[in-house]
């Protein structure tokens, strides 16, 4: 008070004042027509736009992880798994699932490319490649101030029209066109690793999924690919795959000296009981210490096993599957002894998840009980036998000339070793994918980043007749989606640039199946060339790259549960 009385000043309660300052604000703001200045509204945190930024990051590094594994020139990926065993592929579903992706938004991009491969079987790469683009896009909306809900709103709006603009460019295709299904699993055989021996497996995939459709493929609604089976035998190169019209076991029949190896005619009975001698339910153990006791033990087990061998050869059954059982031994040498001198074909240990594939092909039905063995529960084979496979001295059982009343077919591949067995294993299922989508969805489109092209030209022209934020956010899609055509040209040594500007004009122009050809390293119509591939993959692309992104988008926080 003193200092202030020296300077002339009235002494003033600083508290008293903030609190006057305090109710004039708040009586200013109750008043009617009052606009607050930008520093009084509720500000987003900060750490909404950190979090969203910081997720847009670690989800674009998995799409620049897989981007030069897309198309005909990608490249593949060596994988060394934490077994120690190594894995060689450019499907992007599988390298996603096999990366140890720990940012909780990446990991929806691995997700993502998961659902594409349930839904479509193709285009997993595409959909991760197109999310990153997508992702890039919306850093720059966001940049822009554009609040995330109206991007997102306007995401989904553009992804809607993609779809109809795709719808019209595409063309029908009929199921009983053969020569159409083989052109569209050729364009997806060829950025495999196996892509040179697309003239064999492309017909043969073609012709596996046609097999289960029935006589009618144009009347199927959906096809279920566990009707087809893959059975891997290593030796022999690709080139040796077959498709076998029957079944295929991947190990020969189980026989004793004299067994027969070849049967004609055959009645199949598959077991589920085990042919052995029987064993209490409790762990326990016998002592025996008397000579007489032991042989009568090893006199009734005989009789035993024997009687169960007449059960079966009275039945009429001369093939026995045996399943595999994991509380006694399914069979022992006995069993085997007595069935081979009854002439009766032994295979065994059959898995349990193939009971149900066995009894569709053959006609059979598994029996739980030596007693309940009747001959209408048999299946039958115009030939059963051991096959010697070429390129390897392996066994397999074939089963020729089946009933085959659920329709199924077997794929017999074969390789030189394990990576290229289990690529082609990956390579044909994606090949029979191709011919299910087509199944589900009758259309085919061009490919070669023909479609994407197209409805990038397209969005943008609704683009410029729309207004407001869903014209920035149209174009910024619009230029997202030539990520598949840059990436292409790219991956194949050309100049990006230069060939989409290229492709933008062929589109411009009218030529609906422009695409890039990579062979040639030029613009060609991608229809002549037979470049085709369903429309179910590149709508199926977009809508699941959508969906990730908005959802990305959306988020403004991570919660760490501990």
């Amino acid at each position: 008070e003193l200092a202030h009385s020296h300077s002339g000043q009235k002494p003033t309660n600083s508290i008293n004042s903030d609190a006057l300052v305090t109710v004039t604000m708040a009586t200013t703001m109750m008043q009617p027509g009052f606009r607050p200045s930008s520093g009084e509204t509720l500000q987003e945190r900060s750490k909404g736009k950190d979090v969203r930024i910081s997720n847009i990051v670690a989800a674009k590094a998995v799409a620049a992880a897989i981007r030069t594994s897309l198309g005909p020139r990608g490249m593949d990926k060596l994988m060394q798994l934490p077994s120690g065993e190594v894995l060689i592929s450019n499907d992007g579903a599988t390298i996603l699932s096999k990366m140890n992706v720990l940012h909780p938004a990446a990991k929806m991009l691995v997700e993502c490319s998961q659902s594409q491969d349930i839904e479509a079987g193709d285009g997993t790469t595409s959909v991760v490649v197109l999310a990153g683009a997508l992702l890039d896009a919306c850093s720059g909306l966001l940049s822009k101030g554009i609040h995330p809900a109206m991007i997102a709103s306007s995401f989904y709006k553009a992804a809607e029209q993609c779809t109809q603009l795709l719808k019209r460019a595409a063309q029908p295709v009929d199921m009983n066109d053969r020569e159409s299904l083989i052109h569209a699993v050729q364009t997806c055989l060829s950025s495999k690793v196996v892509s040179q021996n697309s003239d064999l497996l492309a017909p043969l995939a073609v012709d596996s999924v046609l097999g289960i459709l029935g006589p009618n493929p144009s009347d199927a609604v959906n096809v279920d690919l566990r009707d087809v089976r893959m059975v891997e035998q290593l030796g022999g190169t690709v080139d040796d795959t077959e498709l076998v019209p029957g079944l295929v076991f991947d190990k020969g029949s189980t026989k004793t000296a004299g067994g027969p190896s070849q049967i004609e005619n055959a009645k199949v009975a598959l077991i589920q009981f085990c042919l052995s001698a029987p064993k209490t339910d409790m762990d326990n153990n016998v002592v025996v210490s008397d000579y007489a006791a032991m042989d009568r033990i090893l006199r009734d087990e005989r009789k035993y096993i024997l009687n169960m061998c007449k059960k079966i050869k009275k039945s009429g059954a001369n093939v026995v599957l045996i399943q595999k059982s994991i509380l006694r031994d399914a069979y022992n040498e006995l069993s085997l002894h007595f069935l081979a001198k009854m002439g009766i074909l032994v295979v065994t240990d059959i898995e349990r998840t193939d009971v149900e594939f066995v009894c569709c092909t053959l006609g059979c039905t598994p029996v739980p009980h030596v007693d309940s063995l009747s001959p209408e529960k048999l299946g039958s084979a115009q030939h059963v036998g051991d096959v010697v496979l070429p390129g390897s001295g392996h066994k397999v059982v074939k089963f020729v000339g089946v009933a085959n009343p659920g329709q199924t077919s077997t794929v017999l591949l074969r390789g030189s070793n394990q990576l290229v067995l289990a690529e082609a294993n990956r390579s044909v299922h994606d090949a029979q994918c191709v011919v299910r989508s087509l199944v589900k969805q009758r259309f085919l489109i061009a490919g070669g980043g023909a479609a994407e092209t197209e409805a990038s030209l397209r969005l943008r022209e609704l683009a410029l007749e729309t207004t407001g934020m869903d014209s920035h956010c149209f174009k910024a899609y619009a230029d997202a989606l030539e990520v598949i055509p840059y990436t292409l040209a790219e991956n194949a040594g050309l100049k990006p640039i230069e060939i989409v500007t290229e492709l933008r004009k062929a589109h411009a122009e009218g030529t609906i199946g422009a695409g890039i050809d990579v062979k040639k390293g030029c613009i060609s119509n991608m229809y002549e060339k037979n470049v085709i591939q369903p429309l179910l993959v590149t709508t199926s692309a977009i809508k699941l790259a959508t969906e990730t992104v908005c959802m990305i988008l959306k988020v403004d926080d991570l919660v760490v549960v501990a």
